[in-house]
């Protein structure tokens, strides 16, 4: 019997860390492509990544992405996946009252940086920014549809994001269903939100079942954890035949009080993986896995999709 392939994900940036939370948090082009380089070489396949502007606050600018990714695959063989949802600062907000939202125009954005895959998040939710203000994300029915719609014209290939069971039955399912994406359907279920994001859910193995169990026929799921709870998490998901993310973005610690690099988050995922008796996929499995063209960039079946 073959040895079950996992797509082990880096997320080495984010829209949350800043250089004073952790040193090793990577925010320009050049360094963000020289730590994906690296994680790549460590066993990662796929790289969810984030853009920020020159003084590190976020944004989803396309000339910053392309940039980005310019660098990342003149380095190493990697999946990129773009953020559509960019962060709760810099180009991403307007103004700054106690209540904000995130504009619409700048997510889109992030489609233009010629990434293999885009975060599809096709919900509205809330968001608690570190300095207390209350950031909202609105994606209506219609702005969901427009941004499958987009995406499909584009040929990237959505990484559906859930965090809770209404992110995978209302919109997700509605958009499925009118043929704005083929299967494999590659769902990031996200736990450990709960205390940051409006409707999140923290991780329990019994939530991480339910949301399991709630996927469509044909989905392959990725599990991200924020926060401590992120081993006990990924080791549940691997047994559950489903493929993880790490990184800076979803947890800067090693151990207690303890900053990690994203190659070390990499390296301790490979060592788990192995040990459950697993595989991490290469770059070249991963494609097959989720069904994008080989070689770099492009979705297999993009008229279809």
């Amino acid at each position: 019997m073959s040895t079950r392939k996992v797509i082990i994900t880096i997320a080495p940036t984010g829209g949350f860390a800043t250089k004073a939370h952790t040193p090793y948090v990577p925010t320009q082009p050049e360094e963000i492509a020289e730590d994906v380089r690296r994680c790549v070489e460590a066993g990662a396949s796929v790289a969810a990544l984030h853009a920020r502007r020159p003084d590190d606050e976020a944004t989803c600018d396309g000339a910053i992405y392309r940039r980005i990714n310019e660098l990342v695959r003149a380095r190493c063989d990697v999946i990129i996946n773009n953020s559509t949802g960019g962060g709760v600062n810099g180009d991403m907000v307007s103004g700054s009252d106690r209540i904000t939202d995130v504009i619409w125009s700048e997510r889109l954005k992030g489609l233009d940086g010629g990434a293999d895959m885009c975060t599809m998040d096709a919900m509205t939710f809330i968001a608690t920014a570190p300095d207390g203000r209350e950031v909202v994300m609105k994606t209506p029915p219609s702005r969901a549809t427009a941004l499958a719609e987009l995406m499909r014209r584009k040929g990237i290939k959505p990484e559906w994001e859930a965090f809770s069971p209404t992110h995978i039955l209302q919109d997700a399912a509605r958009l499925i269903a009118a043929g704005y994406d083929s299967a494999p359907y590659f769902f990031n279920l996200v736990f450990g939100l709960d205390t940051a994001f409006q409707g999140a859910l923290p991780y329990t193995p019994k939530l991480l079942q339910m949301m399991i169990e709630l996927l469509p026929a044909g989905a392959l799921f990725n599990v991200s954890t924020i926060g401590p709870d992120q081993l006990h998490a990924m080791a549940h998901a691997l047994i559950l035949g489903g493929h993880i993310r790490v990184g800076i973005e979803d947890n800067p610690y090693l151990s207690p009080g303890v900053p990690g690099t994203n190659v070390q988050f990499v390296e301790r995922a490979v060592r788990i993986v192995r040990e459950l008796g697993l595989e991490p996929a290469t770059t070249a499995e991963a494609r097959e896995m989720l069904g994008l063209a080989p070689g770099r960039g492009g979705v297999r079946h993009a008229a279809s999709c």
